[in-house]
């Protein structure tokens, strides 16, 4: 992969980072709930693993099974999920909630898990991923003896999209609980569900036209 695509990747990392849904908000309200900020903390690398292993799933299948044939397919089945996706959070004001806060870390993991699928966080990684040169194009062993190399590629893509997604939540968690406090978000709030659905639409529609 070169130096563009590794940094888009951080760059849709942050983006998530930024995003309360993916788990900053939570790590936030855990904190204020123990009144200790070890519980902000301790709350993020269960948030980021729940996320990673669902970025991962996309990301190894995108870059396991990379050939011109099955990249197009795959591209076109992941821009129709993308826009479909998009347009059903944009139009649906159902929210996705867990009762209670505390939880385990491997409940958090969970809950991260399907938060990220739920918003289809695996989902923006593949305009990246298929932008990439198809591996094994002429030769089907080629293809075959490659999907393994593609497939860790791919897990290595997803890691490096969870590192910079945790850096920035940390630094908005930490901002928000030290700094800002609850109150900031009663005055700035601004829907950020309603942006992350319409950037899915944009990605698939990219992804689709580089498909045609």
């Amino acid at each position: 992969m070169t130096g563009a695509t590794w940094a888009a990747l951080a760059g849709l990392g942050a983006f998530h980072g930024l995003n309360p849904a993916m788990g900053w908000l939570f790590a936030v309200a855990r904190g204020l709930q123990e009144r200790r900020r070890a519980a902000l903390l301790a709350a993020l690398p269960p948030i980021a693993a729940g996320h990673l292993a669902s970025v991962a799933v996309v990301a190894a299948l995108v870059s396991a099974t990379r050939s011109v044939t099955a990249s197009t397919a795959v591209a076109v089945t992941g821009g129709v999920l993308l826009v479909g996706f998009g347009l059903w959070r944009l139009l649906s004001d159902r929210h996705f909630r867990w009762a209670g806060m505390r939880l385990s870390a491997a409940q958090l993991t969970a809950w991260s898990f399907l938060m990220s699928a739920a918003h289809g966080a695996g989902l923006m990684l593949l305009p990246v991923l298929l932008a990439e040169p198809a591996v094994g194009a002429g030769s089907h062993a080629g293809h075959l003896a490659a999907a393994p190399a593609g497939a860790l590629t791919g897990l290595f893509a997803a890691a490096v999209h969870t590192a910079a997604m945790l850096g920035v939540a940390l630094a908005v968690a930490v901002a928000v609980y030290e700094v800002l406090g609850v109150g900031v978000l009663r005055r700035a709030w601004f829907n950020v569900d309603r942006l992350w659905a319409g950037v899915l639409v944009a990605a698939g529609v990219v992804t689709l036209i580089g498909a045609a």
